[in-house]
């Protein structure tokens, strides 16, 4: 579901408060069927959430709309059990319908403040690529945001080259939200990103291409204390 047609305001009316308390954003982790196909995305999403990981986006862009929808069905269980959070990328309508906490949106997809009229209970995050788009985010009410690519990854090599660590660092100082670094942010470059002021990391093969799941989450959390929860 769509809404367009609404004139796009920018000011502070349309700032929401910031959430209280976003730690369990540190390491986001984004789907990714591709891996691990001989276990289930539950099993392996369990793992995860063994490993300290609280905040799982469901990321699958080859999914229908229905079978997106029996996807976040499947594994919110799982993600409630850890007391973790559930994202759907861009799809506001079948975040609400699973039961889900939020929603990630690309700088293409329905403003976010559209999307807190209508589903005032999702957190919001909206992915971004350059500072324009970051105080957009920002000015429309989003709880958070992803600055990418860092580094060089296959995952984002249509939004051009990595713009790296120092470039995220202006971000983070422009906007007064959470910024979570994405783009081929492996183990060894968490505390580069995280002394350019990053809130946290989102992370795709930096964990799913581990043979051990549990642990290299565990790894991923060590940066940040552990588990959030």
């Amino acid at each position: 579901v769509r809404w367009f047609n609404r004139s796009l305001t920018l000011g502070n009316e349309m700032k929401a408060e910031p959430k209280s308390d976003l730690d369990f954003l540190h390491v986001y982790l984004i789907s990714d069927f591709r891996h691990h196909q001989e276990e289930s995305i539950t099993e392996q999403i369990e793992k995860a959430l063994q490993g300290g990981v609280r905040a799982v986006q469901l990321r699958e862009k080859d999914l229908s709309p229905k079978e997106l929808l029996a996807q976040a069905l499947e594994i919110k269980p799982i993600i409630k059990k850890y007391d973790a959070k559930l994202f759907i990328n861009d799809r506001a309508d079948i975040a609400e319908i699973a039961g889900a906490d939020g929603v990630q949106l690309t700088e293409t997809s329905v403003p976010a403040g559209e999307i807190k009229d209508k589903f005032p209970n999702l957190i919001i995050g909206v992915s971004t690529h350059a500072k324009e788009g970051a105080l957009l985010a920002e000015a429309e009410g989003a709880d958070f945001i992803t600055f990418s690519p860092i580094y060089e990854t296959p995952s984002k090599i249509h939004f051009g080259p990595p713009q790296g660590p120092e470039k995220l660092g202006e971000i983070v100082k422009s906007v007064h939200l959470p910024v979570l670094a994405l783009g081929g942010i492996k183990l060894n470059r968490v505390p580069e990103v995280l002394q350019q002021g990053a809130h946290g990391v989102a992370v795709i093969s930096g964990i799913w291409d581990s043979q051990d799941i549990k642990q290299q989450a565990f790894e991923y959390m060590h940066h940040f204390g552990g588990a959030t929860s």
